[in-house]
């Protein structure tokens, strides 16, 4: 193949950019924002199986630069009592550790690691269609410009333009909570370094832990009917928070301080989740992350499977003979693993938010070390 185009520039397409670029591939990168920092106040966490796939493709000290690390977990119930701890991911191992990072900080620190490297990208480019040919597929941008190549990839998110091509009849689907994220430095901190805390409250389930420097990062799921266009609108930070603050107090834990220790820098949106399985592929167009397989954020591991989708495809695009072939290897790998991830999260979010979050299959667990190593055929890893 001689050229392939990644549409979305965020963590999903800059990673498999890379991949694809370690792979000898030609590759561009084609972002609707016309920067990197989108979604700059949301954080989010890498597990290991994240960090092991940014390490395949040598990019985990781009990230490991970023955030904090996590070594452990606890869990508390409603009045505030430790019912369990544990370590989390591959602890022992600096570069696999799990890593609490802004989403934009994730997308810069990429983005810059593919410019290091000289793949193209091109912000401000947003897609409105695609043009499939024998040979070749075309995307078309808003501003008039096409780009041909080989291979097209929808890295394009929840609300991608690249799935209406291939599967215009799969929708997003609320999966039944709303989720808040914060963060603030008013907050007095409440565990060691490291540490990261899910409490299991009569309504809410919330988890909080904070950077070395003293900054709370903090989420809360709680369930209930979708916010509606209108409240996301008109809804302020205040607003969103005193309606967090009531439930939350109904519990002796310290979610309820923290929150009222937190300004103006609270988001809040609705849980969301595709449905398995949806087509994910045409001739000469492939779906990877969220705009395959978005789950809601339930077990902690949209990013992390997208990161793993990069090295697998780069992979199956190099040791397969045709692309035919390669598409079908990637989606036979890739499709169990992220659409039990889909369930497991949605079951949480469903009415079970009294239940410690629940992983995917272990980051560790052997097969998922060989399908990621990058000097290891496919071949020899099934």
């Amino acid at each position: 193949m001689g050229r392939l185009l990644v549409i979305g520039g965020g963590a999903a397409g800059t990673a498999a950019a890379l991949a694809l670029h370690k792979a000898g591939f030609e590759v561009t990168v084609f972002e609707a924002h016309p920067d990197a920092a989108e979604d700059i106040g949301a954080f989010l966490t890498l597990a290991s199986n994240g960090m092991r796939a940014l390490a395949q493709i040598d990019a985990a000290a781009a990230v490991t630069a970023l955030g904090f690390p996590l070594t452990g977990m606890r869990m508390l119930d409603a009045s505030g009592t430790e019912r369990a701890s544990r370590p989390l991911g591959e602890a022992e191992d600096p570069v696999l550790r799990f890593r609490c990072l802004r989403r934009g900080d994730l997308n810069v620190a990429l983005q810059a690691e593919a410019a290091r490297r000289g793949i193209p990208i091109r912000h401000g480019a947003r897609l409105v269609s695609v043009d499939e040919g024998p040979d070749s597929v075309t995307a078309h941008f808003a501003d008039g410009r096409t780009a041909t190549g080989d291979l097209l990839i929808g890295a394009d998110g929840l609300n991608s333009t690249v799935r209406r091509s291939i599967a215009p009849t799969a929708r997003p689907r609320y999966a039944g909570e709303q989720v808040f994220y914060g963060r603030t430095a008013d907050a007095p901190r409440l565990a060691a370094d490291g540490l990261i805390t899910f409490v299991r409250g009569k309504t809410v389930a919330f988890g909080h832990t904070a950077s070395p420097a003293g900054e709370t990062f903090w989420f809360a799921r709680v369930a209930g009917d979708p916010l509606s266009p209108e409240e996301f609108a008109n809804g302020t930070p205040a607003r969103r928070r005193d309606l967090l603050l009531a439930l939350l107090r109904e519990d002796a834990t310290p979610a309820a301080g923290i929150v009222a220790a937190t300004a103006g820098d609270l988001l809040v949106t609705n849980a969301t989740e595709l449905p398995g399985g949806m087509r994910w592929r045409s001739a000469r167009c492939l779906l990877i992350g969220d705009a395959a397989h978005a789950a809601s954020p339930a077990t902690g591991q949209g990013a992390s499977m997208a990161l793993e989708d990069a090295v697998v495809l780069a992979k199956s695009l190099r040791d397969a003979p045709d692309l035919d072939t390669a598409l079908t290897t990637y989606e036979t790998l890739r499709r169990p693993r992220v659409e039990h991830n889909i369930t497991v999260s949605g079951d949480i979010s469903r009415g079970t938010h009294a239940r410690p979050p629940a992983p995917a299959p272990r980051p560790g667990e052997k097969d998922l070390i060989r399908l990621l190593e990058w000097d290891r055929s496919l071949t020899d890893a099934r």
